[in-house]
């Protein structure tokens, strides 16, 4: 696939363009388990490359009876950009060519930065937090770890807060200029717990001061009347809703990371 082209910061915002842009499908993502698609769009003289995950290409989920992955993908990134990270690639739903679906700002990552790793002993070492321990092959375990970045940290809390069913390796994009991206947010904001993810190196520590900052400006956020709790309203049930406040409510109340439940695979599977 080529390199997207970087949106410039002029009169076309990387919104306007993915909701407004005309949308040419290019290639298909095979290795993905739903349709995605590869493509571009272009508007007003500008063009970026794109994803484009149509609802008609998604296979049901026995566990996630209403909505769509592609509702909760754009809700997602409306959640992330009210906590003011903005960790999630612009995102909008829109039609296209194989109907309503999920388009998304193609990101291209810097494969050179190292955010996981596997290392021998039972410490993750200077300047990385430890997550557990895995199979490696005849008989021998690793300790599985990610870099203590504050970037995965703000990541740790969004997941927190959307309720992120399947956080893995591969969904983790680190850019040149430094930014973090995290992409594939479909398996999300279920009523009940299902946070899995690489990403538990902070479970059970404090918060840190500038997330308890946006965790409280996301709850303002979120009152109802307010835009974003109007944007969710459009793109989720009112049980999904009611437990993101919930949620924000609970990592407020405690003030500390959450740590798994026991009562779900804390680590997807595959894990990258």
């Amino acid at each position: 696939m080529p390199a997207p082209e970087r949106i410039p910061p002029r009169s076309v915002t990387a919104l306007d363009l993915l909701a407004q842009g005309e949308l040419t499908i290019r290639g298909q993502v095979r290795e993905a388990s739903n349709a995605v698609l590869f493509g571009s769009v272009s508007h007003a003289g500008e063009e970026a490359s794109c994803v484009y995950k149509p609802v008609a290409g998604e296979r049901p989920l026995w566990d996630f009876p209403d909505g769509n992955l592609a509702q909760r993908e754009v809700a997602a990134y409306e959640v992330s950009e009210a906590l003011g990270w903005s960790l999630i690639p612009p995102t909008v739903l829109r039609d296209g060519p194989y109907g309503q679906g999920m388009v998304q700002l193609w990101i291209e990552a810097d494969t050179s930065a190292s955010l996981l790793g596997l290392v021998e002993g039972e410490e993750p070492g200077e300047g990385w937090k430890a997550v557990g321990f895995a199979e490696v092959g005849q008989g021998r375990t690793a300790l599985l770890v990610h870099a203590d970045d504050i970037r995965l940290r703000r990541l740790a809390v969004l997941d927190a807060v959307i309720n992120n069913g399947d956080r893995k390796g591969g969904h983790l994009l680190p850019v040149a200029d430094g930014a973090l991206y995290a992409i594939d947010h479909g398996v999300t904001f279920h009523v009940d717990d299902k946070l899995r993810t690489l990403l538990w190196g902070w479970a059970g520590e404090p918060l840190s001061g500038e997330a308890v900052t946006a965790l409280g400006a996301l709850s303002a956020a979120l009152t109802v009347g307010e835009p974003l709790d109007t944007r969710l309203a459009q793109l989720l049930t009112p049980a999904e809703v009611t437990a993101v406040r919930a949620r924000v409510s609970a990592l407020r109340d405690t003030g500390r990371h959450p740590v798994p439940s026991g009562e779900w695979p804390a680590i997807p599977w595959p894990p990258v």
